[in-house]
């Protein structure tokens, strides 16, 4: 096949420029077939739990175009799937067949799974045009991360099932991505919702010199708990926003609770911040279990003063405590959807130890998944992840995410 001469992303982008937000996709997977001579272009969607993928666009040189509505789009479990192997690599993957080869190439973003792009094409791709199909999966990911803006489309497709007003609530309050790769950290998270929504939230925001992290637990389940939750999740990032210390963040997140919920209501949570150039990290804990970390290939329960959860005791000073960080060190830290008395054959420490080799955004499917089986699908309390892997600074964690950057890779974890 020829070197991918024909793709020029520049007019490709322009042509998705040109188009309404709801048909970006349709676009970009018709102009891509077209310079690639292909038989096939679909979008794969990842849904929120990153256990499924669905078929949200589809372009056939045959068949013309076809954008998949709620009757008409397939999903595709990933487990034990080529899907799930490009996902996992974040590496194209190219298979012969008898109506072509079928090029699989993920659409990712820092880390972040937005999907897949499948291409069949009537011959064996060169290196060149492998190269073209994996800067246009990635220039997909922006593209799909602009158009959503505007557009329920993407938000429809990544859920596998309805939503609750409580579950739409808790949606809105965790970040726009759920993974984020940087030089010197990767960081991921994952909730899985009990029956019944509890309150449980993660967040975290990059500065030019600073990650910051938060893990939120409200009391309470359904919309009574997401009003909770919003409540603090806002406290929260207004003062970060504002330039408010750890202390005055948190401090700032009790007297809001205060004021505004009932004096039975309160929200445990632990808050960190890691100063990039440093090194260093420390950590506000509000009545939440201690989070864990693998180092050296053991896992401990890192021990933590316990300050009361937010919305209990006026004018609480917070304690801001260090927490010691090493190049190699990762961070899980839970919520009490995942420690439930009926939860315990999941084994969380043994599964965290046995995670070394998994990116952090697997890490936190894998836990939840464990939970899930342990509690034969009938969660008592949402179930809440988030791991923090970090790479420590200089010029290792500078080169690795360059790599990333290149081909989309994950940074590998130092040794």
């Amino acid at each position: 096949m020829p070197g991918g001469g024909g793709l020029d992303l520049r007019s490709l982008l322009a042509a998705v420029e040109a188009a309404p937000p709801v048909a970006a996709v349709d676009v970009f997977a018709a102009e891509l077939g077209d310079r690639l001579a292909a038989a096939e272009v679909t979008f794969l969607i990842s849904d929120f739990n990153g256990s499924a993928l669905v078929r949200l666009s589809h372009h056939g040189r045959a068949g013309g175009h076809r954008s998949l509505g709620a009757d008409g789009a397939e999903t595709v479990v990933l487990a034990g799937t080529p899907y799930e192997h490009v996902l996992r690599t974040q590496r194209l993957q190219v298979a012969h067949e008898e109506a072509g080869t079928r090029v699989l190439a993920p659409v990712t973003d820092r880390g972040d799974v937005i999907g897949v792009l499948e291409m069949l094409l009537p011959a064996d791709p060169d290196r060149d045009t492998l190269d073209h199909i994996a800067a246009a999966a990635h220039a997909l990911g922006y593209v799909v991360i602009v158009s959503r803006r505007f557009t329920d489309l993407f938000e429809w497709g990544q859920r596998s099932q309805p939503f609750s007003l409580a579950a739409e609530i808790q949606r809105r309050l965790l970040p726009t991505s759920l993974t984020c790769e940087g030089a010197q950290f990767t960081v991921a998270g994952a909730v899985e919702p009990a029956g019944n929504v509890g309150g449980d939230t993660f967040d975290y925001s990059l500065d030019r010199d600073t990650l910051h992290v938060s893990l939120t637990d409200a009391m309470g389940h359904e919309e009574e708990a997401a009003l909770l939750a919003s409540l603090l999740v806002a406290s929260l990032r207004n003062s970060r926003r504002g330039g408010a210390t750890l202390a005055g963040q948190a401090g700032q997140a009790n007297s809001a609770l205060l004021r505004h919920a009932r004096t039975d209501q309160f929200v445990t949570g632990q808050l960190m911040r890691v100063d990039l150039g440093a090194g260093t990290a420390a950590i506000v804990n509000a009545g939440h279990p201690g989070p864990l970390r693998l180092r050296d290939g053991r896992v401990e329960t890192i021990r933590l003063v316990a300050d009361p959860p937010f919305g209990i005791v006026p004018d609480h000073g917070y304690r801001v405590q260090p927490l010691p960080l090493l190049p190699g060190d990762r961070l899980v830290f839970v919520t009490d959807g995942v420690l439930e008395r009926n939860a315990a054959t999941a084994d969380i420490v043994g599964l965290v130890a046995g995670t070394g080799d998994l990116h952090p955004r697997e890490v936190v499917q894998e836990v939840n998944r464990a939970v899930l089986r342990a509690v034969g699908g009938a969660l008592r309390d949402d179930a809440t992840v988030l791991c923090l892997d970090w790479f420590g600074g200089g010029e290792r964690a500078r080169e690795a995410d360059a790599g990333a950057n290149r081909d989309g890779a994950s940074p590998p974890r130092p040794g």
